[in-house]
C-alpha cells in the first residue's frame, strides 16, 4: 500500500521519473533466480552460505530454476560504492555549516571561523564526519580523476551489467550480508569490516535496480539470516510477489 503510494510519478519533483518511461517488461511467470556463485569465494560466513543455499533449494522445489551467473564488474561494487557514497555525502552535507543549517556553535565561540569548525565538529557523529573527510578527499584537486571519475566509470559497468544479466534471469539472489549480525560498537574501531558487510547489497545501490531483503531463518545461535533479491528496474512486482511465495 505504501509503494504505491509513494510511486506515482510527480511532475513537481525532478527525480521522479514519468510513468511513460517506466515500461517494464511485463514478464509473465518469473521463474528464473541467478546466483552469482563467484562472489561468495571468500568472506562469506559458512553458516551463511549453507542458508543461502538450503533457500535456493526451497525454490527450486517450488518449480523455480536456478541458474549460474557471472558479474565480473560486482566484485568491485564496495570499492565504487565506498567512493561515490562518501562524495555525494560531503557534497550534499556541506550546506551544514551552522550559519544557515544544522548545529550552529555561534555562542560557545567569537570568530566566524570558529563558528564552522566547531559547529561542524560538534553537529556531526564520528561516522558522518569520516564519510565527509573521505568525500572532500576524493573530490579535492589532483584526486577527483584518480577516484571519482574513475569509480563513477566502474560504476557504469556495474549497471549495464546487471541490466544485461535481467535478460537471461527474472531474479538476482544473493544473501544480504556475509555474515550475521556482529554486538552494537564492535566494529566501531575497525570501519572497514563494517562496510564490507554491504557488499551484497552495493550493486542494487550502485545499479538503481530494486531489491529486498528476506528473513531467511536463524543460525546456531538463534541470529537472523537474510537473502536478498535484485529485479529490473521497475519490477517491484516481481519482488513483493517471490517475497510473499518465499
Amino acid at each position: 500500500i505504501i509503494f504505491n503510494l509513494l510511486s506515482r510519478y510527480d511532475e513537481e519533483d525532478s527525480t521522479s521519473v514519468p510513468d511513460k518511461l517506466r515500461n517494464p517488461d511485463l514478464r509473465k511467470n518469473a521463474q528464473k533466480i541467478g546466483g552469482p556463485w563467484h562472489l561468495f569465494k571468500k568472506g562469506v560466513e559458512a553458516e551463511v552460505l549453507e542458508n543461502f543455499k538450503e533457500s535456493l533449494e526451497k525454490f527450486e522445489k517450488a518449480g523455480y530454476e536456478i541458474v549460474d551467473i557471472e558479474l565480473p564488474h560486482a566484485q568491485y561494487s564496495l570499492a565504487v560504492y565506498y567512493i561515490i557514497m562518501p562524495a555525494e555525502v560531503s557534497t550534499n552535507l556541506s550546506r551544514f555549516d551552522g550559519i544557515r543549517y544544522g548545529y550552529s556553535a555561534n555562542k560557545e565561540v567569537d570568530n566566524l571561523k570558529d563558528v564552522y569548525m566547531k559547529s561542524r565538529g560538534k553537529g556531526f557523529g564520528k561516522e558522518a564526519r569520516r564519510r565527509i573527510l573521505l568525500g572532500t578527499y576524493v573530490l579535492s584537486h589532483g584526486y577527483y580523476d584518480a577516484y571519482y571519475n574513475k569509480a563513477v566509470k566502474v560504476r557504469e559497468k556495474i549497471k549495464e551489467e546487471i541490466i544485461n544479466t535481467f535478460k537471461n534471469v527474472d531474479f538476482i539472489l544473493t544473501p544480504t550480508a556475509p555474515m550475521t549480525a556482529f554486538k552494537i560498537g564492535e566494529k566501531m574501531d575497525d570501519p572497514v569490516a563494517m562496510y564490507l558487510c554491504d557488499i551484497f547489497s552495493a550493486p542494487a545501490n550502485l545499479s538503481g535496480v530494486p531489491s529486498l531483503a528476506l528473513p531467511s531463518g536463524v543460525s546456531s545461535i538463534g541470529l537472523p539470516f537474510s537473502i536478498q533479491f535484485m529485479a529490473p528496474h521497475f519490477r517491484e512486482d516481481l519482488l513483493f510477489e517471490v517475497g510473499k511465495k518465499f
